[in-house]
């Protein structure tokens, strides 16, 4: 996109962590929205209202058009029961980028970097007993054969797609169509949210269907597992910050709009440390 091999496309934001630091915002705030609908509008709106985030693209010369938030919320998914904040001491989790830092808090607990295509055999030999995915891939992946355990956690639905258009194709296109591309840029973000929400209704289900078994964290040790964490998201903000960009405030004004939304944080990241 950047060399302008392609003239639109969706950019994997979670690959890209050293280039689009803003990308993370979802990513650092966990356990506050499972609702991929939720999210991607809060971006977007973030996007719109601070520019650090859209700047980032423009110098990897693309125009950013919108969000994409393609999984409801990440769960853990274990070869053994897990019932209780209790039960993930110890434990060996498979995860990427963000996510392996959920672990910190928990006794013992080691998150060990991965992809989606090796959490089936990383657990299936014991380089971890449990995997950190969501419920659709879960599926996609067959991981109730090796582990057929989810703990329900709710950790929360992450940005990780934008849909952006190579800078100099941009230019070569009239207002109008520049106009109409914005337009449907944010009724796709939409559609895909919903039918993210979509699938996740029917995945747990098939999970279970496979001969997956699910088991619910309580809101209490979800509070404690948010709480034991170190503030994630104060530390991507502060990093913002000494770049010369608004990562405080976009933190605070992303929470807001959550909290706006209905949702209710299990931590709110900007006002506690």
């Amino acid at each position: 996109m950047r060399l302008g091999l392609g003239d639109m496309g969706i950019v994997t934001t979670i690959f890209q962590a050293s280039e689009l630091p803003s990308q993370a915002i979802a990513a650092v705030t966990p356990f506050i929205s499972s609702d991929a609908r939720i999210v991607a509008r809060a971006i977007d709106e973030i996007a719109a209202e601070f520019p650090d985030m859209v700047a980032e693209f423009a110098a990897e010369n693309q125009v950013y058009l919108a969000t994409g938030v393609v999984l409801d919320t990440y769960q853990i998914f274990a070869n053994r029961p897990l019932n209780s904040l209790e039960d993930l001491k110890d434990l060996k989790v498979a995860g990427a980028g963000y996510n392996l830092r959920y672990l910190e808090g928990i006794e013992g607990a080691v998150g060990v970097r991965g992809g989606l295509t090796d959490f089936y055999n990383m657990v299936q030999t014991g380089v971890t007993e449990a995997a950190m995915l969501w419920p659709e891939a879960a599926n996609t992946f067959a991981i109730a054969e090796v582990a057929p355990y989810m703990l329900r956690a709710n950790l929360g639905a992450v940005n990780t797609k934008s849909l952006t258009v190579n800078a100099d194709f941009w230019a070569t296109l009239s207002p109008e169509v520049q106009a109409i591309l914005r337009e449907v840029a944010v009724e796709y973000r939409d559609r895909l949210a919903e039918v993210a929400m979509e699938t996740a209704a029917s995945s747990e289900a098939a999970y279970v269907a496979a001969g997956g078994t699910i088991a619910d964290l309580t809101d209490e040790d979800r509070a404690a597992w948010a709480a034991a964490m170190p503030n994630i998201a104060q530390e991507w903000a502060a990093g913002l910050d000494a770049a010369g960009k608004n990562g405080s405030a976009m933190l605070s004004a992303y929470i807001g709009k959550l909290i706006a939304a209905g949702e209710t944080p299990a931590r709110n990241w900007a006002t506690e440390a």
